[in-house]
């Protein structure tokens, strides 16, 4: 196995030569790209053409991680040869959030296998319900198999977000890979470092993504009385203050959700992944200092979970667009710390996203987190 990265810029083409000899039908090119990328095929199609045998997929981001550094107004690749895994590609496409679950199954249906060991999914950020998502492919391919993968990204504007299908960019879409064979290796990690603060609030009514009541007042009015005069930048200033989220209000685990979009005339809340309608909410706050050492806390449980890693391992980083807002001038000190705790001679890339996917811990089923920073580490012995 032998992972290399490597980064595009529209001004001055690839920092290094495409290396054209990692061609194979067991060769992975991962493209994340800034969402401007939409209108700009040349580097997908420069990549197809270099790997007519390798499977393509990536998405657009709200930055791009390559190595120790991220990116702005980039394409961030990294091109993975396997020696004993097989590879299958998956798609398909979203008529609305109401059809995440089925999408789920559909990409299911086309990976399920018996050597299936793990899959990498990318979904359109915008239009698709990551929970529902993961509940179908996590329902209909079964314990045993290593989910993980994240939401495109568009910076903080949130209008548009495309995923790469081979080398087309197209909306209302999911691309997936599936990995086959018993000598693969994943490692999965997920830390949020994120606090609550503010009391604790029922969530009284909602419905699926849309939440619509805390305690029986109106979710939003709440939402914008704890901004203050940060409401007027709504839904972007809702990524520096997500909600943590107990689905049975009891239990130490929660979950994070980041708001999309609002609804004035609702006074709705619309979010990434679903709001348990009795579960307990609760406003979360974090420094630059939480942040960091939580990505080292989930690159540390990658790694553990991919022992006798060789040098060449594949590490893929997806962390969330609200980190990076808090972040601001160290966000690079987020790949820098994932950077040195993943295994020697491994390959970094990933990107900033509206939405991650991983379990919450080592054997667990996974899950869509908001404002979490989420590692997998691939690897074969």
């Amino acid at each position: 196995m032998f992972s290399k990265s490597l980064v595009y810029r529209a001004a001055h083409g690839w920092g290094s030569p495409l290396p054209t000899a990692l061609d194979s039908p067991r060769t992975l090119v991962l493209a994340f790209a800034a969402s401007g990328y939409a209108t700009d095929p040349a580097p997908f199609d420069q990549l197809a053409a270099a790997f007519p045998q390798a499977l393509l997929i990536g998405c657009s981001t709200a930055g791009e991680i390559a190595g120790v550094e991220v990116h702005d107004d980039s394409v961030s690749v990294a091109v993975t040869r396997f020696e004993h895994t097989t590879l299958r590609q998956a798609s398909t496409g979203v008529v609305d959030a109401g059809d995440s679950f089925h999408a789920g199954a559909r990409l299911a249906a086309q990976l399920a296998d018996r050597e299936l060991r793990a899959v990498f999914v990318l979904s359109d950020g915008l239009g698709v319900n990551g929970s529902a998502l993961v509940e179908g492919l996590s329902r209909h391919l079964g314990a045993g198999v290593a989910i993980s993968g994240g939401l495109a990204g568009d910076g903080s504007a949130f209008q548009r977000t495309w995923v790469l299908n081979g080398a087309k960019r197209e909306t209302q879409h999911i691309s997936a890979i599936g990995f086959y064979g018993d000598r693969l290796q994943v490692g999965q990690g997920c830390d949020g470092g994120w606090l609550d603060f503010g009391p604790e609030r029922r969530i009284t009514r909602a419905e699926g993504a849309v939440l619509y009541e805390l305690d029986g007042k109106p979710a939003l009015d709440l939402y914008k009385t704890y901004l203050g005069e940060r409401a007027s930048g709504l839904p972007g200033t809702a990524l520096l203050f997500p909600l943590a989220v107990r689905r049975d209000g009891q239990g130490p685990e929660t979950l994070v959700r980041t708001i999309l979009a609002i609804d004035e005339a609702r006074q709705s809340l619309t979010f990434a992944g679903d709001l348990p309608q009795g579960g307990v909410a609760r406003l979360m706050r974090a420094n630059a200092d939480q942040l960091i050492d939580s990505a080292g806390r989930a690159a540390r449980q990658a790694t553990a979970g991919a022992p006798n890693t060789a040098p060449g391992a594949l590490v893929i980083s997806v962390s969330c667009v609200g980190r990076r807002l808090v972040l601001g001038e160290r966000t690079e000190e987020e790949a820098e710390t994932v950077a040195d705790s993943a295994p020697p001679g491994s390959a970094q890339v990933g990107f900033y996203s509206y939405g991650e996917i991983a379990p919450l811990a080592t054997g667990r089923r996974s899950e869509l987190h908001n404002q979490t920073m989420t590692v997998t580490v691939l690897s074969e012995v």
